[in-house]
């Protein structure tokens, strides 16, 4: 048989990109070991998966939903790793709660440890200053 191209397929799904993502994760599969419907013929996964297309020994939708599934994330299926991800999350809140309050105690200063606050002398204020001991020196 002759080398298949995307063209040999394009009537087989609506979009050029469509029949692209498919036929290259059904070449993956067929990389991974998954078995071709069709001869392999010394053929690569590539051209197997095409002819597979063509040739329509796998369904569209099987095809299509093989391609979904790549793409889904995995979701938390067993309580134990939500128990677990819950753990953590009580951990950083009772972490973070601590280090609030240690802050707001900090914060509490008393009388006696107020802190006596000094007049900030602007550099205009230097520059006034220096004029004046210029001329009581002059």
């Amino acid at each position: 048989m002759a080398r298949i191209t995307v063209e040999d397929c394009i009537d087989k799904f609506p979009s050029r990109f469509e029949l692209v993502l498919v036929a290259s994760n059904r070449a993956r599969k067929l990389y991974t070991g998954e078995s071709p419907t069709v001869e392999i013929d010394n053929d690569k996964n590539t051209v197997i998966a095409l002819r597979e297309i063509a040739e329509e020994t796998i369904t569209r939708e099987q095809l299509k939903n093989d391609l979904i599934r790549e793409y889904q994330t995995n979701t938390f299926g067993e309580d134990e790793d939500l128990n677990e991800i819950e753990d953590n999350t009580n951990e950083d809140q009772a972490d973070t709660n601590q280090i609030a309050s240690e802050i707001s105690s900090e914060d509490d200063i008393t009388e006696d440890e107020s802190i006596e606050e000094t007049p900030n002398e602007t550099s205009q204020d230097n520059l006034e200053h220096s004029s004046d001991e210029e001329k009581d020196q002059g």
